[in-house]
């Protein structure tokens, strides 16, 4: 009797775990007949009459560097958390056509500054700076091209010298030390630009660098970058040679362990189970030293800062808890620095916000979106 419950018990244990992974199998197979990158290439090839651009950024630079040696593409300066560099650059590779991103049918592509910034190199020879901003990839220009940024739009609107300091994946340690690091010349405003989607949660990760940290300890420290782009620059090509071409195989070796761990399967299990992340206090305190540090920054500079709040596509189609929203917000009011809300400024007078993202989809600003960001920012600013 106990030999048959347990030949039982075997068997429906494997049927249960060949089930499962049955089921995962058909999700990853479903996932990649209907994914939003399927509808979005035919979206742009119907409406452009063109090809989306189906190379992998390995294979565009590839492609290019036969052509042109100075391609290069952006190393995010999050990639230096934890890796224990001797410094921590701020900025991508200097004086280089820059591979960007891909997600309205072409790469975005950028000729980088003399500090690897997204801006024209004589930006930099202006005594005179209207705007300088700090940000992450919606600063940067994600992914569009020039003059579709929000810089360039700026530039174009204000008839004056912009500087573009905003880099992908920055969070708001990284871009304090990058005002620590590049500000200095006669910038008549800061725009701090936040983005709700993972800026908080990027500085969850950046509290714990020493090298950054030594910017809220001691306000003199300074990396002296600006005298150190050749060093930022071999530091960053060294890793693309080292890391792009490795990236094909890592991928295919994450979507094997999220097949084994039945990835699909689960997120349908604990759909609606789970809380909304709840950041811990403290990164919300760290958040307004780090704002409180900027603006006596920005003042000691003769500078006014804004602080611009960017809202993110899931915003827009789904139940959107306002929690962090609310106290950022304050934060930003008790420091008495001047708030504009994009949400309302832009996307709620709208009757389809969705417009201003890739076809609709999920993703950074498309170039209708960053020219009406960019229009509310210069109206509630210029003066």
């Amino acid at each position: 009797m106990f030999k048959k419950i347990k030949q039982y018990l075997i068997i429906s244990i494997v049927s249960v775990v060949f089930s499962l992974y049955l089921f995962e199998g058909y999700l990853v197979i479903n996932q990649q007949i209907s994914t939003e990158f399927t509808l979005k290439k035919q979206l742009y090839e119907n409406q452009k009459k063109q090809k989306w651009d189906i190379r992998t950024k390995a294979q565009i630079y590839q492609d290019l560097k036969k052509t042109n040696n100075q391609i290069q593409i952006p190393v995010h300066p999050n990639y230096f958390l934890g890796k224990n560099y001797p410094i921590f650059p701020l900025s991508g590779i200097s004086n280089s056509v820059t591979i960007n991103c891909n997600e309205n049918g072409y790469y975005s592509i950028y000729q980088s500054d003399r500090y690897g910034f997204n801006n024209p190199d004589s930006e930099w020879d202006n005594k005179k700076i209207e705007y300088l901003l700090v940000g992450d990839s919606f600063v940067h220009g994600y992914c569009v091209n020039r003059p579709n940024d929000i810089a360039s739009h700026l530039r174009n609107l204000s008839k004056k010298s912009v500087l573009n300091l905003g880099y992908g994946g920055n969070g708001p340690l990284i871009e304090y030390a990058t005002l620590r690091e590049y500000l200095d010349h006669d910038v008549k405003k800061i725009l701090w630009i936040y983005m709700e989607g993972n800026d908080l949660k990027n500085l969850k990760n950046e509290r714990n660098e020493i090298i950054l940290a030594n910017y809220l300890s001691n306000i003199n420290f300074t990396q002296k970058l600006t005298s150190k782009q050749n060093e930022i620059d071999n530091v960053a090509k060294k890793i693309i040679q080292n890391e792009l071409f490795k990236k094909d195989k890592k991928k295919l070796k994450y979507k094997f362990l999220k097949f084994l761990r039945l990835n699909n399967t689960k997120k349908i299990i604990l759909k609606g189970s789970s809380e909304k992340e709840r950041l811990e206090p403290v990164i919300f305190t760290e958040f307004k030293t780090i704002l409180k540090l900027s603006k006596e920054l920005a003042i000691k500079n003769n500078s006014k800062i804004y602080f611009i709040y960017l809202p993110t596509y899931p915003r827009y189609v789904s139940t959107y808890d306002n929690t962090n929203y609310n106290l950022v917000k304050n934060i930003v009011k008790e420091l008495s620095i001047p708030f504009i809300d994009i949400d309302k400024e832009v996307f709620k007078k709208e009757q389809n916000p969705l417009k201003f993202f890739p076809f609709e989809m999920f993703g950074h600003y498309n170039e209708d979106g960053y020219k009406k960001v960019s229009e509310i920012i210069y109206k509630l600013t210029k003066n």
